[in-house]
């Protein structure tokens, strides 16, 4: 299963963002799958406070374990990721690509009712995932 594949289904699988990008990522670079899903569990929902989105977030965390040694490289790809991230994407804010605000009760209605928790966001994590993967290659 590729990277991509494993994301999706971690996400769909009941883990955050967050923690199905990192972890899908995690054990090729070198990191204990358990433990990369415990690192990325608080991170999801762009911080539960609709920030930088948790699919980002766990991307760059997969980067940042791969080239974090030398801040110049990981410095780059990190530009690099959010960049091309947010030309694919519109943003790279969580509030932002579920046009709502998910720290309000009205905007997690919002979400929940249009399903953008289950049809949106899976696709946030394959494009994370898949950025990810050919930044890695």
């Amino acid at each position: 299963m590729t990277q991509i594949k494993e994301a999706i289904q971690l996400f769909e699988n009941g883990y955050m963002c967050s923690q199905a990008v990192f972890a899908a990522f995690s054990e090729k670079l070198g990191l204990d799958k358990h433990l990369a899903l415990k690192i990325g569990a608080c991170f999801g929902s762009g911080m539960r406070k609709g920030e930088v989105c948790g699919a980002c977030t766990g991307a760059l965390m997969a980067l940042g374990l791969k080239y974090g040694e030398n801040k110049a490289k990981s410095d780059d790809v990190c530009e690099k990721f959010l960049d091309k991230f947010s030309a694919e994407n519109g943003s790279y804010i969580c509030n932002e690509l579920l046009n709502c605000d998910i720290t309000t009760p009205e905007g997690v209605k919002f979400a929940i009712e249009n399903n953008l928790f289950k049809e949106f966001c899976p696709k946030m994590v394959e494009s994370a995932a898949k950025i990810t993967k050919e930044i890695i290659e």
